[in-house]
């Protein structure tokens, strides 16, 4: 789906039509993250590299998962 993300201002963002919202406060994880936005799991962490999508959170040693609220702003900017 991203084939450059390089920082080209010009790609594009995939449209988000699903109006339901995340529970805040909360998490989510990466295998259910890419159930909610239409991102394959390597455009995830290529694109929160590059500041273009929310930012994870290391929550311990083996767990890392993104704010709902996050996630929630990064989708209503986009609809």
């Amino acid at each position: 789906m991203f084939n450059d993300v390089s920082g080209d201002a010009s790609m594009a963002m995939p449209a988000l039509t699903n109006s339901a919202e995340l529970p805040e406060p909360g998490f989510i994880r990466l295998a259910a993250l890419v159930n909610v936005v239409p991102i394959s799991k390597a455009s995830i962490w290529r694109l929160s590299k590059i500041g273009r999508f929310p930012a994870p959170v290391k929550l311990s040693a083996n767990c890392t998962a993104w704010r709902n609220s996050d996630i929630n702003n990064w989708i209503r900017e986009r609809q």
